[in-house]
């Protein structure tokens, strides 16, 4: 069975009625990213972090995967799908996905301040944190979520998992945001890479790339069709 690797970015779940960041009508219009993702902003105002990350998460709670989601799971049927997310939500998981990367962390999840490697999953009961709230080691916990300044732990990851891919699928993202734009370089040589997008995406890859433009609920079913005949 043929490896199939799809980055994926804030288009597809779009769709689903999460807000992009960098589009007309997105967060950065009501929120610099200063202040709420970024190191800087965490220690100048933790509470403002942790309600805007609380309101993302209320979004999330009421949002279900579209079709774009549900393609990809079909796809599991024909090929072994890997999925690297730059997104923070669960909406991949949600529509089924079994193999999910998530580059930028999880929205529903939480970590120490200062030990990243204690992690919990927010219950959907209860799915908030404020100040006060702390790790056995007494630090306070914050959103499990990779802000501007800081590395990208599952980086190296994603491109162990890219190097094998048969097949390259990248949609609804602006190929803008690194290091994940970045993976697209780490393909053998000759794989086939499909772009789903409605607007149209520069890339630095100096190789053919079958592009789709459509948003991902219409463009991954036309995947579909394309790599079924393959």
């Amino acid at each position: 069975m043929k490896r199939l690797v799809v980055l994926t970015g804030a288009g597809i779940s779009a769709e689903s009625g999460i807000r992009t960041f960098r589009d007309s009508g997105g967060l950065w219009e009501s929120y610099r990213v200063e202040d709420v993702a970024s190191p800087e902003g965490w220690a100048t105002n933790p509470t403002l972090v942790l309600n805007f990350y609380a309101k993302r998460r209320a979004e999330l709670l009421t949002a279900s995967p579209n079709d774009g989601h549900k393609g990809l799971v079909r796809l599991e049927e024909f090929f072994k799908v890997d999925i690297i997310t730059q997104n923070i939500d669960n909406l991949h998981e949600k529509a089924g996905s079994t193999h999910v990367l998530h580059l930028h962390g999880e929205l529903n999840k939480v970590c120490s301040s200062c030990n990243p490697s204690y992690i919990i999953t927010l219950p959907e009961e209860a799915p908030y944190i404020k100040l006060g709230d702390k790790c056995p080691l007494g630090c306070q916990l914050r959103p499990f979520v990779v802000w501007f300044g800081e590395s990208v732990p599952a980086i190296e990851q994603a491109i162990d998992i890219t190097q094998q891919a048969d097949i390259f699928a990248i949609v609804g993202t602006s190929m803008n945001v690194y290091p994940a734009a970045g993976l697209i370089h780490y393909l053998s040589s000759g794989t086939p890479i499909y772009l789903i997008d409605p607007q149209p995406v520069e890339t630095s890859k100096n190789q053919e790339i079958h592009f789709i433009q459509q948003p991902a609920s219409l463009g991954i079913p036309i995947l579909e069709d394309l790599l079924k005949s393959r």
